[in-house]
């Protein structure tokens, strides 16, 4: 009996990390079904790396978001997919370094002071496209999709519903704001007539996801390589805390240079099938603290559904069917939430910014992403999270630590 309770258990994560899962190839033009796909089959590659040890799920990795929009737009979705296949190896060689250096090379390499700003950045460099959305605007704000005051009471009462159940929630409930701010927000597009069904009825029962083979234009790779730094900080916080849950110290067995690894893997069978990269989900990591579900079967069987939802293509036609006005509403709290884990970063870790050291290496990423600063060489160049990044990490190589007596003076 307790063996055909695992797969119902599985789909109810599934349940829980749908809406985070979709929301992002929502946001990025990317195929939804495409992105179940490549969840269900970059959690099987991670449970094959890890031994299949670690009770955890991949899907859609947020902080790829503004890239993936920046890329699609100037380089298309299959060259897109080649930088992202060569950002998820740079999560294989993290994983051989920390296997051969151990993890202290990437605190030294990438310490808070770095990955605070860098996260921040992330978030607050798509509140512009949150708050058009939210107003009824394609994302960029040049077309007015639906009518203004419309689109605000849709895109208010998702922000309001995601922000309710997120903080007064019980229970499972309470990992779904996202869906339940779908749900409600659809609702209100429903009663305002605002939703087209033509795909839906258009769209067969069955059908096979619009894959997108990747191709490799080296404009797109240098883009995409620096804007694996933040995940991969993240995904090290994952672990720690799925760790923490279980009793279970997967920092050293299945190790982290297998989960890094895994992750890695997970992001390059993504791209090449044309999805998002996938993240570990702290979403799931919050029900399996909540269900005391610890048998990482129940991740193969969360893979599974995803898989076989992927070719349901009524599904993925009504997923598109999502107005603006419910997405915007959504990313408005969502991006925000982004800024403010970094800006945690920081003061969880004590980084004190009245040192000039830290205060440069944080003031120069956070208005660089934010004023859009770019550099470039010919035809290439370097722009928000990717430049971002490139420039933290070298600020904090090359700017000298602070003394003590310098400490000591101020």
């Amino acid at each position: 009996m307790k063996h055909l309770f695992i797969p119902l258990q599985g789909a109810q994560m599934l349940f829980v990390a749908f809406g985070a899962l979709v929301l992002m190839p929502l946001l990025t033009g990317l195929d939804t079904s495409v992105a179940l796909f490549t969840a269900g089959i970059g959690t099987l590659l991670f449970q094959l790396i890890t031994k299949r040890q670690v009770p955890i799920f991949l899907a859609s990795s947020f902080a790829f978001t503004a890239p993936i929009l920046y890329g699609v737009q100037t380089w298309g979705i299959a060259s897109t997919m080649g930088g992202l296949m060569v950002a998820g190896l740079v999560y294989v060689l993290l994983g051989i370094t920390v296997k051969v250096r151990g993890a202290g090379f990437i605190h030294k390499l990438l310490p808070p002071v770095v990955v605070g700003p860098v996260i921040m950045i992330i978030g607050l460099g798509l509140a512009p496209m949150s708050v058009n959305m939210a107003l009824g605007k394609t994302g960029d704000g040049a077309v007015q999709l639906i009518n203004a005051d419309t689109a605000l009471i849709i895109s208010l009462a998702s922000l309001i519903t995601t922000i309710l159940v997120a903080s007064l929630a019980k229970g499972i409930a309470r990992l779904m704001p996202i869906l339940a701010g779908i749900i409600v927000g659809y609702s209100l597009s429903l009663f305002f007539g605002v939703v087209d069904f033509t795909a839906v009825n258009q769209a067969a029962w069955l059908s096979v996801p619009n894959f997108v083979a990747p191709e490799f234009n080296w404009h797109a790779i240098l883009f995409m390589i620096p804007v694996a730094i933040a995940p991969a900080v993240e995904h090290i916080g994952d672990i720690l805390a799925i760790s923490n849950v279980t009793g279970k110290d997967y920092m050293k067995k299945p190790g982290l240079h297998r989960t890094l690894a895994g992750d890695g893997v997970a992001t390059m069978a993504a791209s090449a099938f044309g999805g998002p990269p996938n993240t570990t989900y702290s979403e799931v990591t919050g029900a399996v603290t909540l269900t005391r579900c610890f048998d990482p079967r129940i991740m193969t069987w969360t893979a599974i559904t995803a898989i076989v939802l992927a070719f349901v293509g009524k599904l993925g036609a009504l997923l598109q069917t999502i107005p603006v006005p419910v997405m915007g509403g959504i990313m408005c709290l969502l991006f925000g939430s982004i800024a403010a884990v970094g800006l945690n970063t920081l003061i969880r870790n004590q980084v004190d910014l009245s040192e000039p050291r830290n205060l440069s290496i944080v003031a120069v990423t956070l208005v660089f992403g934010i004023g859009g600063m770019a550099f470039g060489i010919g035809s290439f160049s370097l722009t928000g999270i990717s430049l971002c990044g490139l420039i933290a990490i070298l600020l904090n190589l090359l700017l000298p630590k602070t003394t003590d007596d310098h400490k000591a003076a101020h």
